[in-house]
This record gives C-alpha cells, structure tokens and sequence, in this order.
C-alpha cells in the first residue's frame, strides 16, 4: 500500500496536521505567528548545513529552529522589541541560507521543493520522521496541556499552580522547532506557518473550550490536506500550495458560517 505515492503523501500531510493544528492552536493563542514564520525561514539555513556536513535535513532543521527560539529568547530578555528582533533574525537566516546554498556545488539541490515542500515525493523514511517528529509533539502536548494553559492565560496564575511560564514557553518551542523540521518536506518552510494558524483560527468561531478549539483544528487540517491532495491531483497545481488554499477556503467559509448563525440567533 506504501508504494502508492498518494496513499504515502496522505500519509505525510495527515502526520503533520494532526500535530501541528492543534499547537497551532497555542500560536494564535499566544500571538505567535511572526515568531513561527521567523522559525520557519530561519529552517534554510538548516537545509544548507545539513547538505553542507552530510547530515539529515531533519537534524540541521532541527538544530538551527531550536537554536533561533534560544536567541531570541535571550535577547527578548535584554530589551530587544520582539518583533524588530524577530523580522531581523527571520530575514537574515533565509538570506544567509540562500547564500550557502549556492555554495553547494557538489550536491544538486532543489530548493523549490524545500522552500514549498514536495509531499508528493515523500518516501517511507520521511514518512517515519514525520510521524515519529509528530507523535513526539503531541505527546509533549497531552503531558503539559493543562500547565500551556495555564501560562497562556497567566504567568501569574501559572506561578501560583505551580507551573513554570518560562520551561512551558521552551516546551512550546521546542514543539513548535520539531513541526517545522519535519512539515519541510510537506509544504516547505515558506508554507508551514500557515498550517500552524489557518485552522486553528478556522476552528476559532466554533469552539467553547480550547479542547475543543484543538480538536476542531485538527479536523480542519485533515480536510484541508484530503481535498488539497485532491485539487492538486485534478487541476495539476502545486500539490502544498494547494492544501493551504484548501485551509483557507474553509476558513473562509466555516467564518461566513459563524457570521451567519450569530445573526440568525441575534434574531
């Protein structure tokens, strides 16, 4: 069954979602979409070491995402602004990363497939990061669910439950460092962000509680990525791109369905 490309990019797509709707749910709670992206762009200087020393791409990824949210971390707390130092640190990361790309003159490179993923061509190696990346994330996220919570809405509040706002911050983030180094094979760095927030906020208009709001989110994702796979396969566009315009036209249309049914109910 793994021999079929579909099945092992369905595979891909649904292995990412699940995870990353629901912290993405933690993003938008916590205003965290600049500090994704930044994240994210930074993920090309990882690809170019990777190749560079002839390592996994998930290792470099990994180990320059985690390495970014440690430096603004650090900085954060010396006065920098978040969001200069964020917009600095994101641009210079994707410019030194394409610099050093082109250095890399012994290996060929595609870096459109990295830049906007290729889940097309996902193997079963990536698909066992993927899930492992994935399942390690939702784990960390059923440990400290309720403790995110609490310093989400509160450091103080989360200070007096016992719970440490900075060690749940670094858990969020190293979350938050894995998603993007395993979601770069499926839609590439320059589209990661948006699977992260576009269905947390589509599941944002229907959810009472945030379990709900997560769950929610991940349904979002799953039919975001089916019907993206679908459009892709029948109107032969790009297959990551798609699944994100996919995620957005049900944003769209799960909001106009809230729109609606509160002034139904206004009524």
């Amino acid at each position: 069954m793994l021999d079929d490309f579909m099945v092992r990019a369905a595979l891909a797509g649904l292995g990412v979602v699940l995870a990353a709707a629901p912290l993405g749910c933690f993003v938008v709670w916590r205003r965290m979409a600049f500090f994704g992206a930044a994240t994210a762009h930074a993920a090309v200087l990882g690809v170019a070491l990777s190749l560079a020393l002839s390592i996994s791409v998930f290792a470099g990824v990994l180990a320059v995402a985690l390495l970014m949210a440690i430096v603004v971390n650090v900085l954060t707390d010396r006065g920098y602004a978040m969001d200069t130092l964020l917009g600095v640190l994101a641009h210079a990361a994707l410019a030194f990363g394409l610099v050093a790309v082109s250095f890399i003159t012994d290996v060929r490179i595609d870096l459109m497939a990295y830049l906007f993923g290729d889940i097309l061509a996902v193997g079963r190696y990536d698909l066992a990061i993927i899930w492992g990346g994935a399942g390690l994330v939702v784990v960390l996220m059923l440990w400290r669910w309720q403790a995110l919570l609490t310093a989400t809405v509160s450091e103080d509040l989360a200070y007096a439950e016992g719970y440490n706002p900075r060690q749940e911050g670094l858990i969020l983030t190293i979350a938050l460092a894995i998603i993007i180094a395993v979601a770069i094979k499926v839609v590439g760095v320059l589209l990661i962000t948006a699977l992260l927030i576009i269905p947390a906020a589509a599941a944002r208009p229907f959810s009472t509680t945030p379990e709900r709001m997560a769950a929610g989110a991940a349904l979002v994702g799953i039919a975001a990525v089916i019907t993206g796979l679908f459009g892709s396969w029948h109107l032969d566009t790009p297959t990551g791109a798609t699944i994100v315009c996919s995620a957005t036209l049900l944003f769209v249309l799960l909001n106009a369905a809230s729109i609606v049914k509160h002034r139904s109910d206004a009524h």
